[in-house]
């Protein structure tokens, strides 16, 4: 996982000119359309986890259980509510961790991320405790990062 944005991914996501400050924070704004991002590529990555094998590979053929599209969630944050699409699974046993079934709320998390740089930690600490925040399970288990 890297660690840090390119220049040129930063250049991508800040394409289109002089940009103001709603282009970024807004209600349709860069940081609000990166968390729905990030939220849903980690719940398809705990989807991965739950069933053994990546979306498209024919491992999954025959397997019993498989992925059945999504369902739509609204979450409210830290700057407001977004739609996020939550997957599912075919026996209806996938339960997500980063966004649980029946979570509304999905706070504090900026201020999370914002406090581990104020206090100086390694980037190494800093992805070992996102792991940690975001795939612990209840059950002990853990999902690979």
């Amino acid at each position: 996982m890297a660690t840090d944005f390119s220049p040129e991914i930063l250049d991508q996501l800040l394409a289109g000119g002089s940009l103001k400050p709603e282009d970024l924070a807004g209600e349709d704004g860069l940081f609000r359309r990166l968390k729905k991002a990030l939220l849903e590529r980690a719940l398809g990555a705990e989807l991965t986890h739950h069933l053994g094998y990546e979306k498209g590979d024919p491992a999954g053929r025959g397997s019993g259980n498989s992925r059945n599209g999504t369902s739509s969630k609204a979450l409210l944050t830290d700057d407001g509510e977004i739609e996020i699409e939550v997957p599912r699974d075919r026996a209806g046993t996938f339960e997500p961790v980063i966004v649980a079934k029946g979570q509304t709320r999905f706070d504090g998390f900026d201020e999370k991320i914002i406090s581990l740089y104020g206090r100086g930690m390694t980037v190494r600490g800093k992805r070992s405790f996102l792991r940690t925040y975001a795939v612990e399970r209840g059950d002990g288990m853990r999902c690979p990062p």
